[in-house]
């Protein structure tokens, strides 16, 4: 505990969460510096995100530009529906926010140009092990890369904001718009689709 009480563990999250308040408030008072140090804090993290959704660098930059300009637009509208009496933005998490409207350019993109295209994404390359132990391994190479980006959108959403950004499931759920239940579901078929990925792949050789 703390001097106020506070379990030690928890006192980080309780300081971003009120940092992250405090940022709200100012960006919807139109205060740019705000809006600078929220892209310092999480855009490389949103970067990253984007750029395993879509497999393309200047394609995930412009969605994160696209989340931050929205972020500065509706930035008065967010507060306000967060506020309490106090005028303090409770329970708001810009972080969370942003990874919803980011994941959800990325899956709007990607739909996107297939419809452009009529093509499907590339399919799968050389051999791999089970998906699961070459996703809970994290490997980056271009084989786990091609496999999860043949999956459909929502899948691979679920596969890179549960494996990738290591975000809790109830976390990735939100990000998504889906209850923990649909996100789990997701999340299985998800995997079941690598695994039979990797199975069709062992099988063509």
């Amino acid at each position: 505990m703390n001097a106020a009480g506070t379990p030690l563990s928890q006192a980080p999250q309780n300081a971003l969460a009120g940092a992250e308040a405090a940022w709200a408030q100012r960006l919807a008072a139109r205060d740019a510096e705000a809006l600078r140090e929220v892209i310092a804090l999480h855009g490389a993290r949103l970067h990253r995100t984007a750029w395993r959704m879509t497999g393309d660098a200047q394609e995930a930059e412009d969605i994160v530009q696209e989340a931050m300009l929205r972020l500065w637009d509706q930035a008065p509208r967010i507060v306000q529906r967060h506020s309490t009496g106090s005028g303090a933005a409770a329970g708001l998490q810009l972080g969370g926010w942003l990874q919803r409207v980011v994941t959800n350019l990325a899956i709007d993109r990607l739909r996107r140009t297939r419809r452009m295209s009529d093509a499907e994404v590339p399919d799968r390359e050389d051999d791999s092990p089970r998906a699961d132990a070459l996703v809970e391994a994290r490997e980056e190479g271009s084989r786990a890369r091609a496999l999860i980006a043949a999956l459909p959108e929502r899948q691979r959403a679920a596969i890179v904001l549960t494996y990738y950004e290591e975000l809790p499931n109830a976390e990735a759920a939100a990000a998504l718009d889906m209850n923990l239940k649909a996100f789990e579901s997701l999340l299985h078929r998800a995997r079941a689709s690598l695994r039979q990925a990797f199975a069709a792949q062992e099988g063509g050789k």
